[in-house]
């Protein structure tokens, strides 16, 4: 821990860096606005300065800026000020940097342009898992000759860190964040980028058809696997082919010819990897 305590009742600290100084001046004016306390710095050696000057809460953190790569930034950030919690800027051409990022400890990410519905939403995420970990460490540290008592310690109200190996599924041209039950489908042939937000159960199906590229799989099994139902292929047609026409009508390019989720007559249906 780097010393700050839990700050119960006080404005939230967030560092805003971005060399953008358009967008770095209005999140940091929305943010507080909102009753947060935030800054913004030009660059990562910028706000390696204000963070050994001061401690900060959050900060949002673009992932390509001219003087320093943005997962350098955060791992040193976090030399500074372990406590910190980060949250990635990035572009659709950059996901796969940020996926890394939050492998390598991000908290999140968020795709540029975003609103400042997401960032609130996204800070907010971050004040949570910041909090329980803090606690969490607390209890540690109070309770280190009785760790055995700490693990049985009930903690359901801190919330779970996501595994990140688990939260991200790639296949094709398309990324799924499980956290987030949102599909980033990449641009390819004539479609552009596109971000998807899904239902759970939506999610959940596509992680499954993802994690079995090009193999195919009836209603029955997509019903029973993904949702849980055990029925029969008449009643599970009626409840996965509702869900799939969604799913296509978020991600697919022309739902009319799909060529991502794509079907076997009197088979069912498959995710092909190597769309066009």
């Amino acid at each position: 821990m780097d010393g700050q305590p839990l700050r119960t009742g006080l404005p939230a600290r967030v560092l805003v860096v971005d060399d953008e100084a358009t967008t770095r001046t209005a999140i940091v004016r929305a943010l507080s606005l909102m009753g947060y306390q935030a800054d913004g710095a030009p660059s990562g050696s910028h706000a390696l300065a204000r963070l050994e000057a001061q401690g900060y809460d959050v900060m949002l953190l673009d992932l390509r800026m001219p003087d320093m790569d943005g997962v350098e930034v955060m791992a040193r950030a976090r030399q500074l000020r372990p406590s910190l919690v980060v949250i990635m800027f990035t572009a659709y051409a950059t996901i796969e940097s940020a996926i890394a990022a939050v492998r390598s400890g991000a908290a999140d990410y968020l795709l540029k342009p975003c609103s400042i519905r997401d960032i609130e939403a996204s800070i907010a995420r971050a004040l949570r898992y910041r909090q329980g970990r803090l606690r969490r460490e607390q209890l540690i540290q109070m309770m280190s000759e009785a760790l055995a008592a700490l693990e049985a310690t009930d903690l359901d109200d801190v919330p779970p860190i996501p595994a990140a190996a688990d939260r991200f599924i790639v296949c094709g041209p398309v990324t799924l964040d499980r956290a987030k039950n949102l599909a980033i489908v990449a641009a390819f042939g004539d479609a552009p980028a596109a971000n998807c937000e899904l239902t759970a159960n939506e999610a959940e199906l596509l992680a499954y058809l993802m994690q079995h590229p090009d193999e195919v799989f009836s209603c029955r099994v997509l019903a029973r696997v993904t949702l849980g139902y055990e029925v029969s292929e008449r009643e599970a047609e009626e409840i996965v082919r509702p869900h799939i026409s969604r799913l296509r009508k978020k991600i697919e390019p022309d739902p009319a010819q799909p060529s991502l989720i794509c079907t076997i007559r009197g088979r069912g249906y498959y995710f092909h990897s190597s769309p066009r």
